[in-house]
């Protein structure tokens, strides 16, 4: 596949969406192709019937390429579910040597030694992520490379999943006959294509509702603090109206999707829907204002679980406010009247989020949906993995030219090649997948 395409795989609970993008000259993102699939094989973020999950990835994949007349190789698939878990530690090194600069070499140490963390039985590091670094007990320092010290310490916001859950993803992608070339976090996807740098800065919260899941990324000065995923998504909302209509459940989606309101004052009494009975039963009439009722309950429930999670990260703390509020995204963030009652839960300013912060001007409004905010996250993450490959190419060519300069005279060590922890975590779960044959 060429180098400046990239494939983003959003393998969700209610739908699997495969994307195609690429860079255009003027550095933003330009989507070839876009394919997508009921999923079967999910419940809530996590993969419980592989063979349906492989089918539902491959017509994903196969209608991409026939709207983008590209081949998928290479996917950059986002990880989610009820097993994501994250935590704060802080670590610090000591530096043999404090006459040289604290280089990337450093950083790296430091990183690799937070991995090195005892995790519960069947956990595994996915992300770890600096927030601030000290050196010599000097905090509040952003970018430490270059600076003298000897001991090198930083906090960290570190996210933990399930093995099994993350290698079943795995197993899903090579059956269905491509190659994972990396994984993400599916929060931070989203939050890449939704939210602009001055947001990031201010201190916003991006809650994606999903179909299974609601995730959560909360960032304040430009830096991720918290994560979470809550098991609740649309597809609970579905399931309540299903029930409390007694209706089938495609009937129920529509019904939400069509009149569904979070905000049950907006419905007058005599607002009334008329649904066909199943096979030579009466129609049903369901009035509007019931509905919102039911709606509003559920999504109640799931903002104010959020809620307290935007509070543990410590939202009320005057230096720790978000001043940006809050972003929407997901399927579930085109439900009406969401903002308003978002805002008037939380107290918090709100907006819709539309993945169009990084798209080319020309982008198909379908694309812009919030309902692809998460894939387009995805493909961008993976145009990032390739320019940062193209330019570790560019260093080792340029180390090794150097070195067979000086070879002659001196003989030099090889420098070791750098590899970012998720790259090495997609090459264990490639491995693990390779032995498990």
């Amino acid at each position: 596949m060429e180098n400046n395409i990239a494939v983003g795989l959003d393998i969700g609970t209610t739908k699997i969406v495969a994307m195609i993008g690429r860079k255009n000259e003027y550095g933003k993102v330009e989507i070839l192709g876009i394919g997508k699939s009921k999923s079967l094989g999910v419940h809530r973020g996590v993969v419980n019937n592989i063979t349906q999950t492989i089918q539902s990835i491959q017509l994903a994949a196969q209608e991409a390429e026939a709207a983008s007349e590209f081949k998928i190789e290479d996917v950059t698939v986002g990880i989610a579910g009820q097993h994501i878990r994250s935590l704060q530690h802080s670590d610090y090194i000591t530096r043999p040597n404090s006459e040289l600069v604290i280089d990337e070499d450093d950083i790296e140490r430091l990183i690799n030694q937070v991995h090195k963390l005892v995790m519960l039985p069947g956990e595994e590091i996915i992300h770890v992520l600096p927030q601030e670094y000290k050196v010599d007990g000097q905090a509040e320092i952003k970018e430490p490379i270059g600076m003298y010290g000897g001991r090198l310490e930083a906090n960290f916001h570190v996210v933990v999943g399930q093995v099994s859950s993350i290698r079943n993803v795995g197993r899903c992608i090579k059956s269905a006959g491509l190659n994972l070339e990396g994984i993400t976090l599916e929060p931070l996807a989203s939050a890449n294509a939704v939210l602009s740098q001055e947001e990031k800065e201010a201190g916003v919260a991006l809650i994606d509702i999903g179909g299974g899941t609601t995730d959560l990324a909360v960032f304040k000065d430009g830096i991720i603090r918290h994560t979470a995923v809550i098991p609740f998504g649309g597809n609970v909302i579905t399931e309540d109206i299903k029930e409390g209509c007694s209706i089938i459940e495609k009937q129920a989606e529509l019904l939400k999707i069509k009149f569904g309101s979070a905000w049950p004052g907006e419905n007058k009494e005599n607002e009334i829907v008329s649904i066909p009975g199943l096979r030579g039963r009466d129609p049903k009439e369901i009035t509007l204002k019931n509905l919102s009722k039911i709606i509003h309950a559920r999504v109640v429930e799931i903002i104010e679980q959020v809620y307290v999670e935007i509070k543990n990260y410590g939202h009320e703390e005057q230096k720790k406010k978000l001043i940006a509020g809050i972003v929407l995204t997901g399927g579930g963030a085109q439900l009406k009247h969401l903002k308003q009652l978002v805002e008037y839960i939380t107290g918090m300013d709100t907006r819709i989020g539309y993945p169009n912060e990084h798209l080319a001007g020309d982008s198909d409004d379908e694309v812009t949906s919030p309902l692809y905010a998460t894939a387009v996250g995805l493909v961008m993450d993976g145009l990032k993995r390739h320019e940062r490959k193209r330019a570790e190419k560019i260093e080792e060519e340029i180390i090794e030219e150097a070195i067979n300069d000086v070879e002659e005279e001196l003989e030099i060590k090889q420098k070791p090649e750098r590899r970012s922890f998720l790259d090495k975590l997609t090459e264990r779960v490639k491995d693990f997948l390779d032995n498990a044959e």
